[in-house]
Formats: structure tokens, C-alpha cells, sequence
């Protein structure tokens, strides 16, 4: 089986090519942000990546051949995790989707490369917005704000099914807490193949991240709206994209961060401290979800690589659970392997409707 899988970023579009469970091409588009400003909209940017994909293709000897086309799934409605056959309605979906980023385009430009290919179909699979919360996390302190569910369920997932083999098992019999360290930070609790309950990492909600302001006290978040300092706009950059170690330290290198924090930087320290302890309690709070029957915790996403990262969140939370480590993430592999499933027959394909 021939895959091509999309994954479109902020500066970038990385595509694959999969034979089976192969690898055969591997590449990373780049996107200057002058290529990027001649576009008033995010979707007006869609034929531009499209076509690069094509041409990419092209350099790489890749014919337009492909059993499937999968793209990494947008901000669109929530709905239940799987593998989905991408339809126009889902297209359309994610075109008028109130969340802008340029996830949102991979679906698309799988479907409409997988229409130019006679018997190609298009899939995308476990995008950000699932949702299969039990109905206690949704309730907030207030009805005009339920707690919503996004986070990275792709790789969540993925490593979870790959923990599950590693130890003999499957995922739906396992009660896990996984815990995704990226530019956001997702912790959810998966009860028997159910994320039962997780934070909306993308918009506030949780602990801060490298560049994500995580849970703020709500008066003080009230009053800075009304003090007319900033614009709606300035103000969400400071929820998400702003914040976080960024608003800090003025980077969201974690690297970088690090490096300060062996040259003897006092404050750096502290704040990823901080970032730590605030992580280690939202993964011990998921244990209150599973009413304390953890069988392990996963820690995961590229911030895992980070010894004292991992070291300080495994001093806090292996109380619960044994703490097992997966670094890195590896989206392309996981849509990849989904897209298989479905063309060899191992699951069915959901419909969008």
C-alpha cells in the first residue's frame, strides 16, 4: 500500500511517503513568512501549500500513485477519535472553522490530491478536536463556559496503543495518564480506549507551556480585558502564542532555556520549575478521574528528550503509577499507520456527517 500523508505547521508542510509501514520520502516544506504575508487568509494560502506538495512529489520521483492521501485532521467540530474518510462536507468544516491554524488544511489538500487518483481515498485521523469526555468534565463553574477537549490526541493515542503493545496488553483494557509536553501540554486520562477527560490545550486551560499561558485566575484575566491595555487580539496572543515561558523568558527554546539554567540562570529555573509542578498536578488530578487505578503514566511530545524535565515530573507523580518515557513525537508515522489500518482491513474508516 502506497500512503501519502500532510501535515501542515505555521512555517512549514511536511509530507511522507509510505509503502506499507516504510518510509520511502520524508520531507519538510519550508515557508518564509514573506511567501506567507501575500495571503490575506489562512485558507487563501490552500492551492499554494497543494501545489508545493505536488511538486515536491515530483522532485522526489514520487508518481501521483497512492492507495490513500491522509492530512492531519484541523480545529473543526468535536468528534469521536478514529480514522475518517474525508468527505466535502468535512472540507467544507474546516474552511468556515471558528479556530484559524493551518491544521486545518491538511485534510483539504489530502482530499483534493486524493481526487485526482482513481480509487485513492482521503482520510484524516485523531485531529486535535476529539472528543470523548465523560459528562462531569465538561461541566465549569459556569454554564456559559463548558470545559472544552482539545489536545493532542493523535500522538497521545499513538503511544498509548504503542505502550500497549510493549507490555502485552491492549489499550482498551489499560487505564493510562498521558501526558504531552510540546508547545502546549495536554494530560488526559484514558479509561479503557477513552480519553475520558483532558484540558483545552490550545486556548487556556491547565498547566503553562512554552508558549501557552495554561490556567489564569479569572478576575485578574477579567480585568485585564476591561483595563485597555490591549486589544482582543493581543490578549489571545497572551493566552496562546505569547505566554507561557515565552512571556517569561522571552523564548520558547527549551534548549536554549536549559543551557541558561546550567550557566546558573536562578529564574530560569524557577519558571521551569513552576512549569513542572503545575504539569505534575494536572497529571495527579487525572488520577482522581480513574479513581486511582493508574496502570502507568507516558510521558511523551518533544519536551520529553529534556532529562530534567522528565527526572522533576517523575519525582512528583510516580507515587501513582510507573512513569514511562516516549520523546518526541511522530505524527507523520501515526496518520500513516492509521491510513493502513483501514486500507488492510484492521478497522473501518468513520463517516464525517
Amino acid at each position: 500500500m502506497h500512503i501519502l500523508v500532510i501535515n501542515p505547521g505555521s512555517t512549514s508542510t511536511k509530507i511522507a511517503v509510505y509503502e506499507d509501514e516504510r518510509p520511502i520520502l520524508v520531507s519538510n516544506i519550508s515557508h518564509s513568512i514573506e511567501e506567507l504575508s501575500q495571503f490575506p487568509t489562512l485558507m487563501d494560502q490552500l492551492g499554494f501549500r497543494r501545489d508545493l506538495v505536488v511538486e515536491e512529489l515530483r522532485r522526489g520521483g514520487i508518481p501521483l500513485r497512492f492507495d490513500a492521501v491522509i492530512g492531519r485532521g484541523g480545529l473543526g467540530k468535536p468528534i469521536k477519535s478514529g480514522v475518517y474518510e474525508v468527505n466535502q462536507r468535512f472540507c467544507d468544516d474546516m474552511r468556515h472553522a471558528k479556530r484559524k491554524h493551518p491544521c486545518n488544511l491538511g485534510c483539504i489538500i489530502a482530499y483534493e490530491i486524493a481526487s485526482r487518483i482513481p480509487g485513492c481515498h482521503s482520510f484524516t485521523a485523531d485531529p486535535v478536536v476529539v472528543d470523548e469526555m465523560n459528562d462531569l468534565a465538561r461541566v465549569s463553574g459556569s454554564p456559559l463556559m463548558p470545559r472544552a477537549s482539545i489536545w493532542h490526541a493523535l500522538n497521545q493515542r499513538a503511544i498509548a496503543h504503542r505502550y500497549a503493545r510493549e507490555t502485552g496488553r491492549r489499550y482498551e483494557e489499560l487505564d493510562l495518564i498521558v501526558c504531552h509536553l510540546g508547545g502546549g501540554i495536554s494530560v488526559a486520562a484514558h479509561h479503557l480506549g477513552r480519553a475520558t477527560d483532558t484540558n483545552n490545550a490550545l486556548d487556556g486551560d491547565g498547566p503553562f507551556s512554552p508558549d501557552r499561558a495554561g490556567t489564569l485566575p479569572s478576575a485578574d484575566l477579567v480585568h485585564l480585558c476591561f483595563s485597555g491595555r490591549y486589544t482582543e487580539e493581543q490578549l489571545l496572543r497572551r493566552i496562546a502564542g505569547q505566554a507561557g515561558l515565552y512571556a517569561h523568558l522571552g523564548t520558547n527554546n527549551v534548549k536554549e532555556i536549559m543551557a541558561r539554567i546550567d550557566a546558573g540562570d536562578d529564574h530560569a529555573r524557577l519558571i521551569v520549575d513552576a512549569m513542572i509542578y503545575h504539569t505534575a498536578k494536572s497529571i495527579a488530578a487525572q488520577g482522581a478521574v480513574l479513581c486511582g487505578h493508574v496502570d502507568a503514566i507516558l510521558l511523551t511530545g518533544g519536551m520529553a528528550h529534556s532529562e530534567y524535565i522528565t527526572s522533576g515530573l517523575r519525582r512528583r507523580v510516580e507515587f501513582l503509577a510507573p512513569v514511562f518515557v516516549y520523546p518526541g513525537e511522530d505524527e507523520m508515522e501515526a496518520l500513516a499507520l492509521n491510513a493502513l489500518a483501514v486500507l488492510q482491513g484492521r478497522c473501518e474508516a468513520r463517516r464525517y456527517d
